[in-house]
């Protein structure tokens, strides 16, 4: 596995990702570009294939984590943790991830995360966000 900032030759494929993952709430492709062209994005991949990927953005004295995807096949494989060791623990980060994503909450809790909010029928399928923070160490 390599870990390498993404590029906009890796666009489709983040788009791709983010549709099977993300469905109704996936970025479009104009949108993956945009987060590839400001240097928010790494991504994991094994020879030409993306296993997953990481997105951030800092947003005044936190670090929001925008996206870690991982794609099924490569789940449990260390992926996520791989991708997550990406973001800086220097500075307190947040996320948002779907209540109904139990794998999700746990692996963030796991990690140092905690609940500190949640947002009602947060995405497009009426899901409650559970906002999660993570303090800087």
């Amino acid at each position: 596995m390599t870990v390498r900032p993404a590029t906009t030759d890796d666009a489709g494929a983040l788009r791709d990702l983010e549709r099977l993952l993300f469905g109704l709430d996936a970025w479009s492709l104009d949108s993956v570009r945009d987060e590839v062209l400001a240097d928010h994005v790494v991504v994991c991949d094994e020879g030409d294939t993306i296993t997953g990927y990481v997105a951030t953005r800092p947003a005044d004295q936190v670090l929001d984590l925008l996206r870690i995807g991982v794609h099924p096949q490569g789940r449990r494989a260390g992926v996520g943790t791989l991708l997550l060791a990406q973001v800086p623990t220097t500075i307190p980060v947040l996320l948002e991830v779907s209540a109904a994503n139990e794998g999700a909450i746990a692996f963030y809790v796991i990690r140092g995360f905690v609940e500190i909010d949640r947002r009602r029928r947060y995405y497009r399928d009426g899901t409650d966000a559970v906002v999660m923070r993570r303090t800087a160490q």
